[in-house]
């Protein structure tokens, strides 16, 4: 119904604001919102999203961070390489699991993502005046198989929960690699633009677990969707925008694993 290609490609714009603006692909909003909204049975509902992100979604936004200066094109290599073989290892754990436990596995995942987008500790600490700690200074030289690791673990979050893996990658990269914000943004960005999650996809596909048209709409939104997001993001301190996806993203865990 066209009312219903309208929604989906409405969730594909915020899945892809959102995207633009912290580098972590957009599964995270469109998994819960076919489930929850949509009423799609979760693994249905990742293997959909699995396929939206498949296509080259966020290239104009990829294009935005490159021309400001802020992707690492060997970096995002590198992860984009462990990012294909995780992605088809977490795809075949999923797929074989019962559903309530990867619902309850998923809620917590998000419980722990809202944690790290709303940074209480570090509220609480503005809160009361304090000065933030100095960012540590950046890394001169990161191992090929370090990066290769990080892909990996994105991967198999991304093959199991329909994610991108930008929720792994961008949190890495800033604090243990000290990548710039924005920097880690553009560099996960450019990682997810090439189609990683391949053989993840023909996983759940071969499950007739995936919706293509559903996944086509929804790809149609994150592309104008992800663009708005980079320019959000270069041009405005994000950290409030961020703390609200954070809230949001704790009220669909506790969903998850409560109901």
């Amino acid at each position: 119904m066209p009312e219903q290609w309208a929604a989906l490609i409405v969730v594909g714009l915020v899945a892809g604001v959102a995207s633009g603006m912290f580098g972590i692909g957009g599964g995270v909003i469109i998994v819960p919102v076919l489930t929850v909204l949509l009423g799609f049975q979760l693994k249905m509902a990742v293997g959909t999203s699995l396929a939206a992100l498949l296509m080259p979604v966020s290239i104009f936004a990829v294009i935005a961070y490159y021309r400001a200066g802020k992707l690492k094109i060997g970096t995002a290599a590198w992860v984009a390489a462990g990012l294909v073989f995780g992605a088809l290892l977490g795809a075949q754990i999923a797929l074989n699991m019962e559903p309530k436990p990867l619902q309850q596995l998923y809620g917590i995942f998000l419980f722990y993502m809202a944690w790290r987008f709303t940074e209480p500790r570090k509220w609480l600490a503005e809160r009361r005046g304090e000065k933030p700690a100095p960012a540590p200074e950046g890394l001169t030289e990161v191992k090929g198989w370090v990066l290769l690791a990080v892909g990996f673990g994105a991967g198999i979050l991304s093959g199991m929960f329909g994610i991108g893996g930008g929720v792994v990658i961008v949190p890495v990269l800033v604090a243990l690699l000290h990548f710039d914000q924005k920097q880690a943004v553009g560099t996960s960005l450019a990682a997810l633009l090439l189609p990683v999650s391949i053989g993840a996809v023909i996983s759940y596909y071969q499950q007739d677990l995936l919706d293509i048209a559903v996944a086509a709409c929804v790809a149609a939104g994150l592309v104008g969707g992800a663009f708005v997001g980079a320019k959000i993001a270069l041009g405005l301190p994000s950290a409030t925008v961020k703390r609200l996806y954070g809230i949001f993203l704790l009220f669909v865990a506790l969903r998850f694993l409560f109901f």
